[in-house]
């Protein structure tokens, strides 16, 4: 279980690849753009944009049952995305520096065919 404390916690990229990896316990959520998310995003996260989030869409059904850690470009929408799902009572937090700081950590990214893509 995560720590909250003034809201939902932050993580850092490599302690979000750990904890939504393969066999993590949690679901690594990109809340960018559609162009964003095609352009590049981590393997194995779901989509769904801070604007329809914002607009009330629910989430995705793989991240429905469990811990979600939001992300985004630099980290400030997806602080906004885990505020606004701890209030709906989601076990949420976010990656401090989003994506910018995911590729800084040589972790991997993928484009929208599964290909090799970059964070934008």
């Amino acid at each position: 279980m995560f720590v909250f404390r003034r809201g939902p916690g932050r993580l850092t990229p490599e302690q979000a690849h750990a904890r939504t990896g393969e066999g993590g316990p949690a679901v690594l959520l990109d809340v960018r753009e559609a162009s964003e998310w095609k352009a590049g995003h981590a393997p194995g996260a779901v989509h769904l944009a801070l604007s329809r989030l914002l607009a009330g869409a629910a989430l995705p059904p793989a991240a429905q049952d469990g811990p979600v850690v939001a992300i985004c470009r630099s980290g400030h929408r997806s602080r906004q995305a885990a505020r606004l799902l701890a209030s709906r009572g989601v076990d949420a937090v976010d990656v401090a520096g989003g994506m910018s700081a995911w590729t800084r950590a040589g972790l991997p990214v993928v484009d929208g065919r599964g290909q090799g893509g970059r964070a934008i």
